[in-house]
């Protein structure tokens, strides 16, 4: 500290009381002057002193008799006064202090004697001489602060300014050595009256007399400031001190540490820690602590290993709290092999792991995935006699949850209710959430119900049921939902509002989805970009993609700022629209702008020209995007892989291929169902195969795609065994067969003439719910076809119109040609009729069978005993528009026709259309 006497004291001068309070009743200039022999000769008033609000500390209590004498006998006596009826002035009793300047006891008594027995009104220099005199002798400091107590205790002084400012003036007028201690009573007075302002005034202006107190002093002062949570002003104190040269000591750090812990700045305390060590200031176990609590909170657990090791080395034995802390920030940082280390370092210290550390320890394995590991150890504790709390039922329950065990998170649901321990909301909504993934509607119904009927439930379980049935279009049960939350007083929120239009959009309805933004905005709830990203999908997926732009407007004129994940439904609406084009210009105008568009937009684009077939607008769009520095994902090549595969450019789509994997891009299920699906088009199934081979080596598991696109290969090799093969290890993997795998099944066998095995493949799909659609009813009917039966064809066709299926052109040409081939003409030209009623146009293979050779063939062969009115029956006017339909063709093989026609109808006898009118058809 530097010496208080070691820099020039400032001019002598008076500064006057700022509290009329401390002026004596008459006028300072009418006091008798200052004598070095003072013969005080006033009385003293009773003593008016405010009470502390630390009653802890005694209170100075000093009797004295009418004409008090010193009894000390270290101290003297001072004189009793003159006569009684004198009056006291604040200049004479400072001169009879002063005669006392040797002896403190004396002047204590003189100056009580002087407030109760005179009324003398204590005047701040008279206090200050008295406290330089009790600081002269280190007997009587204790009666120096137990003055500053009281005289600081009430709000009748002067503001702190003044007196410190009146203790150094005094100090120079009457020759007292200048103590700093009596500054740092003072500081510690302040602090003790609850006067924290005035402690921090007082501590500014002994900075500027440059009167430094003693560092504790100082640290019961910056205790005081964290404990109010002052810490700006706390950091004030310190930094003064660290400016005059003074750090403080390890007390100081310690509390400076923690009010930056308290704050939640964990990187101040570390400043703090690492400037105290350069400093040399000897640290203890509780600044150690404290520190290793900061590293904690980053974390930073590597430091905090570090400091918690030294502790050990310098044999301080951490706390449970330090080693709590140090395992949680292992945990955060998901070092579970260090955590559990540290934990059996705090065992074997003699502490018992408690529930923090469990807790702890329990949530970084099921961060990690272990579930198992986690379960295992809530049952270690609650055979060690621990008693779970909230928050650990809370972590078990989440992640049970989140890994669809149900059954055990209901388990540790009831269990905690038996133990009167009452869920949060956070738990009910997780037991919800969990239900509707994993396990059911009716249970996450069931166990909402419940929610609600304690009282638990809030907005946030209504949105989670609300998101549900929006989600699958159950709109009806929604707003059934929605009116039940707002009879129980739930005010829903943007996120309901998000969910009903959600529903709305999901089934197409837009008009209703439009009314409930309406009332949306009616509420006062103002929409996020959530909001008008539904909307504005809703509209793209209708088809209606000037209102999803004009959505999109609005949401601009809103003011809220479109995300990557807007724009990305903007570019993908509109290449869904087939408008890829545009989208990709749009995308080119964003980017300008600034906007950093994500992978998905890009995604789009290139798969949109891909859908059109334009691989070269899509190989652009890529190279763009890599030039804008967006690093393509699996979806990127997959597209392109695809791509290249369907314009049968196979060796590029293995260039890109082999790109991929040479970039890291973890390759998944749908890339390898590309490339295959390439390999089985160009019928090259040992590659296929090997692809096929790999994908299962790399510990992925084909799917439903997959596996049809390996029996399509097969089955096109007529290699139905391979095929049967594949289908046989789709069963066996437990992947649910498709319609399109049993249909490629089915035609497979129906060519190699296997009917009865085809049929009890079209039963099994029957039985597993999956309806044929046109291509599998297609397949049937060529195969009746073929083997003649076509009643059982025709039962296929009425069993389509049943389910409100059209049967294609190629389908209706088939039954034509068979009944054409069975010579049931009438009937040939009723499906042709019925065709026409459907809105089918007849195609050439229509004609073929109608008019050309083929109708020679087969439709000629009448027989004058079969089918003697047969052409005089199939030309009607509509049929004739048919013949006009096909015209260039008919004119082709007119003259052939004509012939054949006139000899089927000279051998029918019949001839009941005359030749030229034939010709005029």
């Amino acid at each position: 500290m530097k010496p208080l006497n070691s820099s020039p004291l400032p001019p002598l001068r008076r500064l006057p009381f700022l509290n009329p309070k401390f002026l004596s009743s008459k006028p300072r200039s009418e006091s008798p002057p200052f004598s070095e022999n003072p013969n005080p000769s006033s009385g003293f008033p009773e003593e008016i002193a405010p009470k502390s609000d630390f009653p802890e500390k005694p209170t100075l209590e000093i009797e004295f008799h009418e004409n008090p004498v010193a009894s000390d006998p270290n101290q003297g006596e001072f004189a009793a006064p003159i006569s009684q009826d004198s009056e006291l002035t604040q200049t004479s009793v400072i001169s009879t202090l002063l005669s006392h300047k040797s002896k403190p006891y004396s002047a204590i008594k003189y100056f009580k004697w002087a407030e109760r027995e005179r009324g003398l009104v204590r005047g701040v220099d008279a206090v200050c001489v008295l406290l330089h005199i009790l600081m002269g002798s280190p007997n009587t400091h204790e009666r120096a602060k137990m003055l500053l107590n009281q005289y600081v205790s009430g709000d009748s002084g002067p503001v702190p300014g003044v007196f410190v400012d009146h203790l150094v003036d005094c100090a120079k007028r009457f020759d007292f050595e200048l103590e700093s201690q009596v500054f740092g009573y003072l500081l510690n007075s302040y602090v003790r009256a609850n006067r924290i302002e005035c402690a921090i005034d007082c501590f500014n202006r002994m900075l500027e007399h440059e009167m430094y107190p003693c560092v504790t002093y100082v640290n019961i002062l910056l205790t005081e400031l964290v404990r109010r949570n002052m810490i700006g002003e706390a950091r004030e104190v310190c930094d003064k001190m660290a400016l005059r040269g003074f750090g403080g000591d390890r007390v100081t750090l310690h509390v400076m540490m923690r009010g930056c812990l308290k704050q939640g700045k964990p990187d101040e305390a570390e400043e703090y820690f690492r400037e105290a060590r350069a400093r040399g200031v000897e640290l203890d176990a509780a600044s150690y602590s404290v520190a290793i609590e900061a590293f904690c909170k980053k974390p930073n657990s590597c430091l905090a290993l570090e400091l918690l090791n030294e502790m050990r080395k310098m044999g301080w034995v951490p706390s449970m709290v330090t080693f709590s802390s140090v395992i949680a920030a292992c945990v955060k940082q998901r070092n579970m092999v260090e955590a559990t280390r540290i934990k059996d370092g705090m065992v074997s210290c003699g502490n018992p792991i408690n529930l923090v550390v469990a807790t702890s320890l329990m949530k970084g394995y099921c961060v990690q995935g272990n579930l198992e590991s986690a379960l295992a150890l809530f049952n270690t504790i609650i055979e060690d006699g621990l008693t779970p709390n909230r928050v650990t039922y809370a972590i078990l329950i989440e992640y049970c949850c989140k890994n669809g065990n149900m059954e055990k998170a209901y388990e540790l649901y009831k269990q905690m209710k038996h133990m009167n321990i009452l869920p949060d909301v956070f738990i009910v909504n997780y037991l919800i959430r969990g239900f509707l993934k994993y396990r059911s509607f009716e249970d996450a119904s069931k166990f909402f119900d419940e929610a609600v009927e304690c009282g638990v439930a809030n907005v946030f379980s209504y949105n989670n049921i609300l998101s549900w049935l929006c989600g699958k279009g159950k709109v009806s049960e929604a707003c059934s939902l929605w009116d039940k939350m707002m009879s129980k007083g739930v005010v829903p929120n943007v996120v309901s509002y998000n969910s009903k239009i959600h529903g709305y959009c999901r089934i197409g309805n837009m008009e209703h989805a439009h009314d409930v933004f309406v009332e949306m905005l009616k509420r006062d709830l103002k929409p996020n970009d959530v909001t008008y990203s539904i909307l504005i999908n809703g509209y793209f997926k209708n088809s209606d993609v000037e209102r999803a732009f004009d959505v999109f407007d609005d949401m601009v004129a809103a003011k809220i700022s479109p995300t990557g994940f807007t724009v990305g439904i903007v570019i993908d609406g509109l290449c869904r629209a087939g408008r890829t084009s545009e989208a990709s210009e749009m995308l080119k105008k964003i980017v300008a702008r600034g906007f950093v568009p994500g992978c998905i937009s890009y995604n789009s684009i290139i798969d949109g020209y891909i859908k059109e077939g334009d691989i070269n607008s899509a190989l652009a769009v890529y190279r763009e995007m890599c030039e804008g520095e967006v690093s393509p994902n699996v979806v990127t090549y997959t597209s392109i892989i695809n791509g290249f595969c369907k314009s049968n450019q196979i060796d590029m789509a293995l260039k890109m291929w082999n790109e991929m994997k040479n970039k890291g891009i973890e390759v998944d299920v749908t890339a390898y169902s590309a490339l295959i699906d390439g390999f089985c088009k160009r019928r090259d199934m040992r590659t296929a195969h090997e692809l096929f081979s790999e994908l299962l080596e790399v510990g992925l598991s084909p799917n439903v795609v997959v596996y049809s696109s390996m029996i399509s290969g097969f089955r096109n090799l007529n290699n139905m065994e391979a095929a049967l093969d594949m289908h046989n290890k789709m069963i066996r993997d437990g992947i649910p067969c498709d319609l399109k795998a049993y249909t490629t099944l089915i035609d497979g066998l129906l060519r190699e003439g296997e009917l009865q095995s085809a049929t009890d493949l079209y039963s099994e799909m029957l039985q597993k719910g999956i309806i044929p659609d046109t291509n599998t009813y297609t397949v049937l009917i060529n195969a009746l076809h073929n083997k003649g039966q076509l009643e059982s064809a025709r039962k296929n066709l009425e069993d389509m119109d049943r389910r409100g299926m059209t049967p294609s052109v190629h389908f209706y040409n088939t039954l034509i040609a068979g009944n054409f081939k069975e010579g049931n003409l009438q009937e040939a030209f009723r499906l042709h009729d019925e065709m026409l009623d459907k809105g089918l146009v007849p195609d050439d293979n229509t004609y073929d069978t109608l008019v050309n050779g083929k109708f020679q063939a087969s439709c000629f062969r009448c027989g004058v005993s079969s089918e003697p009115l047969a052409c005089s029956m199939v030309w009607t006017s509509r049929r004739r528009r048919l013949l006009l339909m096909h015209f260039p063709k008919v004119l082709r093989c007119w003259y052939g026709f004509m012939e054949a026609a006139a000899a089927c109808l000279v051998r029918a006898g019949a001839l009941l259309v005359p030749i030229h009118q034939l010709v005029s058809l």
